[in-house]
């Protein structure tokens, strides 16, 4: 072989590799989120809790014989779980309800996640499936928390959560806390209160429902805890860059309008000084029940 021809051969065998990057919008979306919380005007303790969770999958190499060029580089994405709960019950067992509402649903993704990260027609039923087993197997947790100590017999809770993976969200619901997405200047309610109050408005006819739990001025028909298995909604819809997310318990929604909270989320602050904002709000309007306000800023680095 003439030397023109092995130095043909070995370029041909020492060339790089041609990959083509893969940027799933796992690996680029990010959550910017912050929470806060405080206790009613005629509450004795706060019986909301909070719970932001990211979860992530990643590929690092640890050992190869291929040259650098060869290999990915240190790949990461990412899935997101936003959680409020409003606990119901006298002398603190409310307080008890939320902490274990969400410790519940924080260990089961660890035992039964699959955490799937990147949304398809095939995985997104999947994803729907797990998020009503778990708020399932919460509703078992606090009844066997309820059989356990009898004197935590009147606990229950509302229980609101939102899965992010890529572009897709997905939220699931039980009583009269809420999810809202604000979008290009439009607020929008994603959540449907599980209240005799909103059942009565759109009925038609006889309401067939009965009252769960009493929280304030509101009488609840389905909460995680309560005497019969509770009225489960998830749904799924896509998310975009630059959208909102405002998670809250019905404390604030009680002293705050939509307008109001618009008005608030119109002006992109930050999370954190958003949250802040609601907190006072309600405070100058003597909110009497708690008030927990959970802010999240979907962006896709680029």
């Amino acid at each position: 072989m003439s030397d023109d021809s092995n130095l043909t051969w070995r370029s041909v065998l020492s060339r790089p590799l041609d990959h083509e990057p893969f940027h799933p919008l796992s690996a680029v979306a990010s959550v910017e989120v912050a929470a806060a919380s405080i206790c009613g005007s005629v509450r004795p303790q706060n019986t909301d809790h909070y719970l932001a969770i990211q979860l992530t999958r990643q590929q690092d190499t640890l050992l190869s014989s291929l040259p650098e060029a060869d290999l990915p580089l240190p790949f990461t994405e990412h899935g997101y779980a936003l959680i409020v709960a409003d606990g119901l019950g006298e002398r603190g067992a409310g307080a008890r309800a939320s902490r274990v509402a969400l410790s519940t649903l924080a260990h089961l993704a660890i035992r039964y996640g699959r955490w799937n990260l990147r949304v398809t027609p095939a995985t997104a039923p999947e994803i729907t499936d797990i998020g009503e087993f778990f708020y399932r197997r919460a509703h078992e947790a606090m009844l066997d928390a309820k059989r356990a100590n009898p004197m935590l017999g009147d606990m229950a809770a509302s229980v609101t959560a939102v899965y992010i993976a890529g572009g897709d969200l997905f939220f699931a619901h039980v009583g009269h806390a809420k999810a809202f997405l604000y979008r290009d200047g439009k607020l929008v309610q994603m959540t449907i209160d599980h209240t005799l109050d909103r059942e009565r408005v759109h009925a038609n006819g006889p309401v067939a429902v009965g009252r769960q739990k009493q929280d304030f001025l509101h009488e609840l028909t389905d909460v995680i805890g309560g005497q019969v298995d509770p009225r489960i909604d998830i749904e799924h819809l896509d998310i975009f860059t630059g959208d909102r997310l405002l998670l809250c318990t019905n404390g604030l929604t009680d002293v705050l309008s939509e307008t109001d909270i618009a008005g608030v989320l119109a002006l992109q602050r930050r999370p954190a000084d958003d949250c802040q904002r609601f907190i006072e709000l309600a405070q100058a309007a003597h909110a009497a029940d708690d008030v927990t306000a959970m802010v999240a800023d979907y962006r896709i680095r680029r």
